[in-house]
């Protein structure tokens, strides 16, 4: 019985009247009190309930891969981004290596999680395909916008043939035989794109439309690094070269060259014989949709990334200076003189932690041995 209903009943009969027959004729009623002691009866117990909340210990961070285009812009862009993604936000990252084409897949795929630089026009058709599948999703752009690919020759050449200065000069037999080797069969070398980007093609395309399949023989460097050589050997011999590069790639940045002029681009010309010049560049930063969940801290910091050209052009400046530097020593030198850039896209316990790391020369696990 409930505890407050006894002592109730205990109060109530505290006070009692008991009748007592007697043995004679007439009843005689006797009237007594009787007390009754009624021990405190205690109250009902409080139950007071807790909560007590609990943080969980968060667990390790996924893996962060970026694709490693093999061009240098894109392996210094990805090494800072590297840098801070490890040292600022506690992600273990990676790299994979390759051409332009294999690593768009990759990404579409799963393969990795971040593009630094995405072309376009270049990546037209490829990169409208992943979006509208949803494979890939733009997060901003990197570098800006400047002029896109084009065939360029030194500046010494031009002003010792002010004539030729169009892609349809190279039909004629004098000029063709400034830039013939003994591999080229009598026909114009022309240094073009690495096999497995996506300008290998659109050049091959670009030299049909024109008119000039049988006045130019294509050279495909390995890499970019070759094509790039290539190029510079021939400038310090004051030699004629003729060749493709693109506004950001590390030559047009310090050497003084001239592009070759060409006929206007035009979405029709584009899209169908590619006879025409390429549209100027926009340079998209890519992601893998599942990032946005995975890592939205990351996410927000690509958001706000501003490595544009000029910054682009110190950094080249510096390795043309230091000529066995690397992406990686880029990245440092960088990332230690440029504080008041970085910062402004990180939160400031992240650019604590990145400062701290750079001051203890301490190197992301994820990049590579160059």
């Amino acid at each position: 019985m409930n505890l407050k209903i006894l002592a109730l009943v205990a109060a109530l009969l505290a006070t009692i009247t008991v009748a007592s027959i007697a043995c004679s004729s007439d009843p005689e009623i006797v009237e007594r009190t009787v007390v009754v002691e009624v021990t405190a009866v205690p109250a009902e117990p409080e139950v007071v309930e807790k909560v007590v909340e609990v943080t969980p210990t968060p667990g390790p961070k996924g893996e962060i891969i970026f694709s490693d285009l093999n061009w240098t812009s894109a392996q210094v862009q990805d090494r800072i981004a590297q840098y801070i993604v490890e040292k600022g936000y506690g992600y273990p990252t990676d790299v994979v290596f390759g051409a332009t084409l294999p690593l768009f897949n990759g990404l579409r795929n799963g393969d990795s999680h971040v593009t630094m630089e995405i072309w376009l026009p270049n990546q037209d058709e490829a990169w409208m395909e992943a979006q509208a599948a949803g494979e890939v999703v733009s997060i901003g752009e990197s570098l800006g916008k400047d002029w896109q690919s084009s065939f360029v020759i030194p500046k010494y050449l031009q002003d010792e043939h002010p004539d030729l200065d169009s892609v349809d000069d190279l039909k004629e037999d004098k000029y063709k035989a400034l830039f013939a080797t003994a591999e080229s069969g009598g026909k114009a070398r022309l240094v073009s794109c690495v096999i497995g980007w996506a300008c290998e093609e659109v050049n091959a395309k670009q030299i049909e439309g024109y008119g000039l399949s049988d006045h130019i023989h294509i050279v495909n460097p390995g890499d970019g690094a070759a094509g790039n050589a290539d190029l510079y050997g021939a400038y310090e011999r004051k030699e004629p070269w003729l060749g493709y590069q693109w506004g950001t790639n590390d030559p047009p940045l310090l050497l003084d060259l001239v592009r070759l002029e060409e006929p206007a681009y035009s979405d029709e010309c584009w899209f169908t014989t590619k006879a025409c010049a390429y549209e100027d560049a926009t340079i998209l930063i890519a992601v893998q949709p599942a990032l946005l969940e995975r890592a939205p801290d990351v996410v927000a910091m690509l958001r706000n990334w501003s490595f544009d050209i000029a910054k682009y052009k110190h950094v080249a400046a510096w390795m043309s200076e230091n000529e066995e530097a690397t992406a990686n020593d880029a990245a440092l030198w960088w990332l230690s003189g440029n504080t008041d850039v970085w910062s402004g896209w990180v939160t400031s316990d992240a650019a604590s932690s990145i400062s701290a790391a750079l001051a203890a020369n301490e190197i992301p696990d994820g990049w590579p041995t160059e």
